[in-house]
């Protein structure tokens, strides 16, 4: 193991290896402060961010993500890792990615990853800018456009109450088979009063065939529901005429 004699001794050393070889790596560490010989079952009873060295010997043939996500919950902040190269297992680098570690290294001898400079759970302090807040100098005198001036004699006029109220089930007014909303009754007293719908001032046909009834007329047509009519007649509506066909 010659990455061995790149450590620092008095740095904490983790080796995860099976039961049979454990007085091996005693042997092979002995001049280490603080070594520790673990199996890949007992990695859970080691204290986190305790270790800042380990090697996983090669006696352990599966290196699973699991495993390699409880190291790294050991290993101090920019902890290091050291595996035996094994060009077989070709999902070992995909899993110390996916369990957190970084600059992973392949060489002839050795894979080593580190662990990020922060743990799990760690908190920093955000240095937040105060926000920028801007004042009006109350000597300046600032031209502001008056809203009544973007107003002219057509949006002040109140529009007929009466013209505003439609059916829910058809948008128009024109009473449903079954109205219960009172359109139809009050539709019904206009048509008995006589009321008269002027064209004359009307919106303009887009298409010009307004005139000739709804089976002519757009979906958004302002004459639905009305009668045919001549260009710029009067339309008597009759009571009749306000009663639906089926």
């Amino acid at each position: 193991m010659s990455f061995l004699s790149s450590l620092n001794i008095s740095q904490s050393l983790l080796i995860i290896c099976v039961e049979a070889t454990k007085e091996k790596f005693k042997e092979i560490t002995k001049e280490f402060k603080d070594v520790k010989l673990s199996t890949p079952e007992t990695l859970k009873e080691i204290e986190k961010s305790s270790v800042v060295n380990a090697y996983i010997s090669t006696e352990i043939e599966n290196i699973s993500s699991g495993i390699l996500a409880d190291i790294l919950k050991l290993l101090n902040p920019e902890g290091k890792l050291y595996i035996s190269n094994r060009s077989n297992d070709s999902s070992l680098e995909f899993n110390l990615k996916v369990s957190g570690f970084i600059n992973i290294t392949v060489e002839n001898d050795y894979i080593t990853a580190s662990k990020p400079k922060f743990s799990v759970g760690s908190s920093v302090k955000l240095n937040l800018k105060k926000p920028t807040v801007w004042k009006l100098d109350d000597e300046e005198e600032e031209d502001l456009i008056d809203p009544d001036d973007l107003l002219d004699d057509d949006d002040l006029k109140k529009p007929d109450p009466s013209s505003l109220k439609v059916c829910g089930t058809t948008g128009k007014r024109k009473a449903c088979k079954d109205c219960s909303c009172g359109l139809a009754e009050e539709l019904a007293v206009e048509a008995q009063s006589g009321k008269v719908v002027d064209t004359k001032d009307a919106p303009k046909s887009s298409c010009g065939n307004c005139y000739l009834g709804d089976a002519f007329r757009c979906a958004s047509c302002p004459y639905l529901g009305m009668p045919a009519f001549k260009p710029g007649e009067k339309i008597q509506l009759t009571t009749a005429q306000l009663k639906s066909d089926i």
